[in-house]
């Protein structure tokens, strides 16, 4: 299983957080939980298949939670979707989304099955699969919210090849069979044991996904012996008081949540947008719970990272290369590159016809004249800044031609990025904060 963080921020969105919405990649298959604005165009930057969304549960009918559910559902119909989709919410899901496709004049390629919940759902189990079941169970907010888990059935052990031929197995069908427990009778009468082939039932991942609550014992029932537990921090422990007030957690109760639930593994989500540092937030859980990760969107979280390592990574975010080079793509991939059989010639700058008064030559390329256009032609240098001859006019005679060459320096900038830069020492890329260089995952 594979969970790509797509939103973590809380009831509004931020300039660097979307709103709440988590992926699960299990198997070639999506689950969506919650679905702020913005999903599916983060889907889109991690390289996640929309298509492949097969079960979306939402938590709660607040806005930030499901705003981005008609969106989302149109993209679909949009690309032919035919396969079916399921939605997982409280009553009021189906009837807000029916309108929505109905005021479109959306007619759908597919079928939406829904599985609503009313309030006074004591919990139970809401997707029953041939290798998945997901169960729900009410949390405690000022409105009906609910709590979902995904478990994993537990998968028959690995059969000892060798040994099974050692003692007579030859048979696609004598194989299947012991690894479905039963035991095997050769024709000389000898009877195969499964218990002596086949190792130990492999216990399957769990998700559990719990956010917009106050911390309670179906949080902690619902999160027991999860492998990942996403948990919601919205405030710090200074705002105790307005968790309260508001039903949410702190990140000091999340991790007290996890820590009795005896999860693997806590990823904190769903920030007040009052905190630019979310990393204060990861430090008050982490003194309470040590394995306490904080969810990053669009970076990948591996429940067997050996198999599954590498397979979602942002596609939109520039490397530490790019920014190097002011944030242009690399000369070897340019496609006018003369390596790749291009034809890309340096453009050379022909002079600027002399006019009726007197011209100088500019520092940076080219010749000016006081007459004809406003504006220079185009230096050929790395940078690009264009140059009035009105400004030229107002500068006074007596300035010297040292003063002029200051000047200009202080007017290099960067021609992608418009942002004055110092040409013989560009500053390294740092990480953000002292958390970021940890080898998360």
């Amino acid at each position: 299983m594979i969970l790509v963080p797509l939103g973590v921020s809380s009831a509004t969105p931020t300039a660097q957080r979307h709103l709440p919405s988590m992926a699960l990649w299990r198997d070639g298959q999506v689950f969506l939980f919650d679905c702020g604005e913005n999903t599916q165009m983060q889907m889109l930057k991690v390289g996640m298949k929309r298509s492949k969304i097969d079960y979306i549960f939402i938590t709660h009918l607040d806005g930030d939670h499901y705003f981005g559910l008609p969106g989302l559902i149109s993209t679909m119909h949009i690309q032919r979707r035919e396969r079916d989709l399921t939605i997982v919410g409280p009553v009021g899901i189906k009837e807000y989304l029916d309108f929505q496709i109905k005021f479109s004049g959306l007619e759908l390629t597919y079928d939406i099955h829904y599985v609503e919940l009313e309030e006074g759902f004591e919990g139970g189990t809401v997707i029953d699969e041939d290798e998945f079941t997901v169960e729900s169970k009410p949390m405690i907010h000022n409105k009906f919210c609910l709590g979902y888990r995904l478990q994993e059935k537990d998968k028959p052990g690995k059969v000892d090849a060798d040994k099974a031929k050692g003692m007579g197995i030859s048979q696609d069908e004598e194989f299947k069979a012991l690894k479905a427990g039963d035991n095997v009778t050769l024709d000389d009468g000898t009877v195969v044991k499964s218990d002596d082939i086949v190792g130990p039932n492999r216990t399957g991942k769990s998700l559990a996904y719990i956010t917009d609550t106050r911390p309670c014992a179906n949080a902690v029932e619902l999160a027991s012996d999860s492998d990942i537990l996403v948990y919601e921090a919205t405030f710090g422990n200074k705002l105790k008081d307005k968790a309260e007030e508001t039903r949410h957690s702190t990140a000091d109760e999340a991790a007290k949540v996890a820590k009795a639930a005896r999860a693997k593994l806590l990823v904190l989500t769903h920030f007040s947008a009052r905190y630019t540092n979310e990393f204060l937030l990861y430090k008050e859980a982490k003194e309470v719970f040590d394995n306490t990760w904080i969810a990053n969107e669009l970076r990948a979280i591996y429940t067997d990272p050996k198999t599954e390592g590498g397979m979602f990574k942002p596609v939109s975010f520039k490397s530490k290369d790019d920014f190097k080079k002011g944030g242009r793509s690399s000369s070897k991939d340019r496609p006018d590159n003369k390596k790749s059989g291009g034809s890309f010639k340096k453009r050379r700058m022909r002079p600027r016809k002399g006019g009726s008064g007197s011209s100088s030559s500019s520092s940076s390329g080219g010749s000016r004249s006081s007459g004809g256009s406003s504006f220079s032609k185009r230096p050929t240098g790395k940078s690009s800044y264009y140059k009035s001859d009105s400004d030229d006019r107002r500068r006074s005679s007596s300035s010297s031609k040292s003063d002029r060459n200051d000047r200009s320096e202080k007017r290099d900038y960067d021609s992608t990025r418009g942002k004055k830069v110092d040409n013989d020492s560009k500053p390294e890329i740092k990480p953000r904060n002292n958390f970021d260089d940890y080898d998360r995952f």
